[in-house]
């Protein structure tokens, strides 16, 4: 029986190809991962009811991508 190999970012044989898969080995999954944790500690630091806490964690979480894409959008890219 042949064994099917997994395909990982980082694997030797395709690490040629891993920008054609938009794969970037956890790199930009790091970046946006302390940019919601830096987000997090700066909404919930100013929160103070339950309400303000879960609106909080949801601007948390996508504070990033519209900054991101509002930046992009501003250098015209």
């Amino acid at each position: 029986m042949k064994e099917k190999k997994s395909k990982e970012c980082c694997d030797e044989k395709i690490v040629s190809q891993k920008y054609r898969y938009g794969c970037h080995c956890g790199s930009s999954n790091a970046i946006y991962g302390l940019s919601v944790i830096g987000a997090l500690f700066y909404f919930l630091g100013n929160a103070t009811s339950f309400g303000m806490v879960m609106l909080g964690i949801g601007k948390a979480i996508f504070w990033p991508a519209i900054f991101m894409f509002k930046l992009l959008g501003y250098l015209g890219m």
